[in-house]
């Protein structure tokens, strides 16, 4: 009895042990499982513009560290010396309205009076006015008139060609469209800018259906930019999300030097987005967003402007990691350094192919002892740029195009601005409205054409059944 009551307590503690080591296992574990939750809220927390994709609106204060702690400067406020500085530049004589000339009454010197000669030198001086803005309106009559002999009354016809569909004219129509849809203020907040300085009154309602009347009348312009875009060797492309009635979208431009344009999509797909591209003709400037690996990766570029943010999270990381990310950082300072030195004309194109040869080595050597190292959240992400290693350096290889992304970027921020504010669309028509009115907006810009002038050609044609004008006509400018 005294040997089996020991061999039982030796089992009974055995078997306490195994729980006790299985429950430390599991302990250990989670403790790893929880230090790995720790490291991705500690990186995501360290998120800013400077080393992720988020915007630059979203940096805390202590994002920009080199900003604190600086001695004030002993430079003063404003322009410094040597600076050549801006002013407003005289309008030419043909441009002003009313001239008023000031002659001296006597001379200076003897004080005998002086005839008033005009002197082609004077010093001149302007002052611009607005005079305030009363709208034109006019008023259309049908009437009835009885007939003498049988006495029948006859009401004139109502003829389209005479009397206009619309109770607003083009250029206000242009006006209304260029509030809301270019210059994105709300439709309560344009129904108020339009009373107090157009002195025009209009519905919410009103205003809603003149958008889609504008958004019809410009429809033609905006095939001819998509197929500007479409037709270029050189394209840049980006996308951000977009809301519709609550619902997330993608908001996608593609712009080129000539023309941008834009397109509101149910989603980032690359089923979704490949029909936007046309052929797929010319170099694509872009991210390395999958969705858009239908490209043929030998005509594409990747932005280095991405590619340094991803370089800085790697070089803020402890041990391996950030030796690497800091590795890459030098690197990519070269390569800005020689394109720089290339777009000021200090290096021919021969040459800086030959200076960005062994850059390009190295970079990628880099990139692969990344991917060995199997290092967690650095070697996934290098070994996806070096999947991209044939889109690297097209900037290098083919004239006209850029090593960044920032054009697609910089036509997306008027977007983003206005889906901060509004919060995206509220239906179909709203979405089309939005992305053919930016579309016009900055390609006109792009063609040195006068927004209001352009949408108020578009409204004309529409209201004359004309032909439409075109945004690569240079000869529609500001109206008098």
């Amino acid at each position: 009895m005294e040997q089996g009551g020991r061999d039982e307590r030796i089992a009974e503690l055995e078997a306490a042990l195994a729980t006790e080591r299985q429950r430390v296992r599991e302990l250990e574990q989670q403790v790893a499982e929880l230090g790995t939750r720790l490291a991705e809220l500690v990186a995501k927390l360290g998120q800013n513009s400077r080393n992720s994709h988020l915007p630059p609106s979203s940096d805390p204060p202590s994002a920009h560290p080199q900003r604190r702690g600086k001695g004030k400067s002993k430079r003063k406020r404003g322009g410094q010396p040597g600076h050549r500085g801006a002013r407003r530049e005289l309008l030419p004589p043909e441009r002003v309205d009313r001239f008023v000339h000031l002659f001296p009454a006597h001379c200076e010197s003897c004080w005998k009076p002086l005839p008033e000669v005009p002197d082609p030198l004077a010093k001149r001086y302007q002052t611009t006015e607005v005079p305030p803005i009363e709208p034109h309106t006019t008023e259309y009559r049908r009437h009835t008139v009885r007939c003498r002999g049988c006495g029948y009354a006859t009401c004139a016809a109502y003829d389209e060609r005479q009397i206009p569909a619309s109770p607003f004219g083009p250029r206000l129509m242009a006006i209304m469209a260029l509030l809301t849809g270019v210059y994105h203020l709300s439709r309560r907040k344009a129904t108020d800018v339009l009373s107090d300085i157009v002195g025009v009154q209009v519905s919410l309602g009103a205003l809603s259906a003149v958008e889609a009347r504008v958004s019809d009348a410009v429809q033609p312009a905006v095939d001819e930019a998509w197929d500007q875009v479409r037709r270029a060797d050189v394209k840049h492309t980006d996308g951000t999300s977009w809301l519709q009635s609550g619902l997330a979208r993608s908001l996608w431009t593609i712009a080129t030097t000539m023309a941008t344009v834009f397109k509101i999509v149910s989603d980032s797909s690359k089923l979704t987005l490949q029909p936007l591209y046309g052929a797929l003709r010319g170099i694509l400037v872009s991210d390395r967003a999958k969705a858009l690996n239908f490209w043929v990766m030998a005509r594409r570029q990747i932005c280095w402007a991405h590619l340094l943010r991803k370089f800085v999270s790697f070089s803020e990381r402890d041990g391996p990691a950030g030796a690497l990310g800091r590795e890459l950082l030098d690197y990519t300072g070269i390569v800005f350094e020689y394109w720089h030195d290339y777009q000021d004309g200090k290096l021919d194109r021969e040459r800086f192919a030959l200076w960005m040869a062994p850059v390009r080595q190295q970079v990628e050597a880099t990139l692969e002892r990344a991917v060995a190292a199997g290092l967690e959240h650095v070697s996934g992400s290098c070994a996806d740029i070096l999947a991209h290693a044939q889109a690297l350096w097209t900037f290098v290889e083919r004239h006209g195009v850029e090593p960044t992304n920032n054009h697609a970027e910089r036509e997306l921020r008027a977007f983003v601005l206005w889906r901060k504010r509004s919060f995206g669309t509220q239906s179909e028509r709203g979405n089309l409205f939005a992305e053919r009115l930016m579309t016009v907006a900055h390609t006109a810009r792009k063609q040195s054409q006068h927004v209001l002038s352009f949408l108020t050609a578009c409204c004309q044609a529409q209201r004359d059944q004309t032909a439409p004008p075109s945004l690569f006509d240079t000869t529609i400018r500001a109206a008098a």
